[in-house]
């Protein structure tokens, strides 16, 4: 925002003038006469009276868009490589067979293992025979106890081997499952890492699957900002009812777009070395309009500065003294206040020191303003973003008439054709 507009504007006034008058060919006025000056009825123009208050922030955070649940398929058994069963670059579901490693190598190890368990089962199934037996004749003082107690051993040992089958099996099923590589998540899966036909082993990277809705971006919040948003969450506020903004830059035909998510972590430490707090959002992305890896920048709406002077930033013009705005005296009067400036929030100036509540400052259009100037207060609604508006609509129009009159004035100046001097 422009701090001497006023300034600019007065210079756009004069020039117009001078420009109408020379084009019109008009004399310079004659003197008035003595006494026939009348003092100039007061300046309309907007004025709010100072009180703190709450005023939203308009601050973005760069940040590296990203996905949460990507995902790197490794092989996790050994083989040769017999099938792909994607096309890069396509859309894969959760649960999609991917690649074949191999099975019928798997298989062959099952069935072994489902024969091994079968012969641990029925050798169990005689040694609990035997114990029962040797039971009976250890009551009948047939065998000795030392027969009976082996009996139970060879009982135990079997059902140990029918234990161990079935931890084989097991195994073996896994490696048999393993051989068939699945999609873990849905996302877009990227190039394979290796070709058909070739040997993995346990470990080998094979492809990438990237989710891309939704996506997560973390960023640094400045100490003072996180400060803020800790005080709206403790009131009762949740992570997720903090609205987020994401702007990517140059998407959409070469403009800006933008995705909507929110808060969902704020970090509890401050890093020492950067002196900001470690926060993160998330945003839907249905239609796959932005991709990991774009640099973005993220808003945090009903992020606040609390309990803080604030005026419109078209207020504030620069004086001898430094940045100033025009209050109202007693008997409504203009005069000239230096001030501390803080930050700018969207259409406020948040002030930091010269005013105190009660002032009364005047916040519309400080064109042509000057000390001792009586003003016509008019009220103002608030509206910060329309004053500022305003003011520049107002200043973009007086330029243009600027233009327009100096194009007359070049135009009138030209000799006309058969005059000394024309073409």
């Amino acid at each position: 925002m422009k701090k001497m507009i006023h300034s600019r504007r007065a210079s756009l006034m004069t020039l117009v003038a001078a420009l109408a008058l020379a084009a019109c060919g008009q004399e310079q006025a004659e003197a008035p006469q003595p006494g026939s000056e009348q003092e100039p009825p007061p300046h309309k123009v907007e004025v709010t009276e100072m009180a703190r208050q709450d005023i939203p922030l308009d601050k973005s955070y760069p940040s590296l868009l990203r996905s949460d649940d990507e995902v790197t398929l490794v092989a996790r058994v050994n083989g040769f490589l017999e099938e792909r069963h994607f096309e890069p670059g396509q859309m894969v579901e959760e649960g999609d067979r991917l690649y074949t490693i191999e099975p019928d190598l798997y298989q062959a190890t099952v069935n072994q293992r489902e024969a091994d368990l079968q012969s641990a089962r029925a050798e169990l199934s005689r040694a609990q025979r035997d114990a029962q037996r040797f039971e009976q004749l250890l009551s009948q003082n047939s065998v000795s106890r030392q027969q009976y107690d082996q009996a139970l051993a060879d009982q135990r040992v079997a059902q140990a081997s029918v234990a161990q089958a079935e931890a084989a099996l097991t195994s073996a099923n896994l490696d048999l499952g393993y051989s068939q590589v699945t999609a873990p998540v849905s996302g877009m899966i990227g190039l394979s890492q290796i070709n058909v036909e070739n040997l993995v082993t346990s470990g080998t990277e094979l492809a990438t699957i990237t989710p891309l809705d939704p996506l997560e971006v973390r960023f640094q919040l400045p100490q003072r900002d996180a400060f803020e948003l800790r005080r709206q969450l403790s009131n009762g506020t949740e992570p997720s009812d903090i609205r987020a903004r994401l702007s990517i830059p140059g998407v959409s035909g070469g403009g800006d777009s933008e995705l909507e998510g929110y808060l969902d972590f704020l970090g509890s430490s401050v890093d020492r070395d950067t002196s900001t707090v470690q926060a993160a959002a998330t945003f839907e992305n249905p239609d796959a309009t932005v991709l990991p890896g774009q640099f973005v920048r993220v808003r945090l709406d009903g992020l606040k500065r609390f309990d803080v002077m604030a005026v419109p930033e078209i207020a504030v013009t620069q004086g001898l003294m430094g940045p100033q705005v025009f209050v109202l005296d007693e008997e409504n009067k203009a005069r000239e206040k230096t001030i501390s400036l803080g930050e700018i929030a969207g259409p406020w100036q948040i002030i930091r020191d010269g005013l105190e509540p009660g002032d009364r400052v005047i916040v519309g259009d400080p064109a042509g303003l000057e000390p001792g100037m009586t003003i016509d207060p008019q009220s103002f609604d608030g509206n910060a973003e329309a004053v500022n508006e305003g003011v520049e609509q107002e200043e973009a129009e007086e330029q243009a008439e600027a233009a327009q009159a100096m194009e007359e004035g070049a135009a009138d100046g030209q000799p006309a054709e058969g005059e000394e001097g024309a073409p």
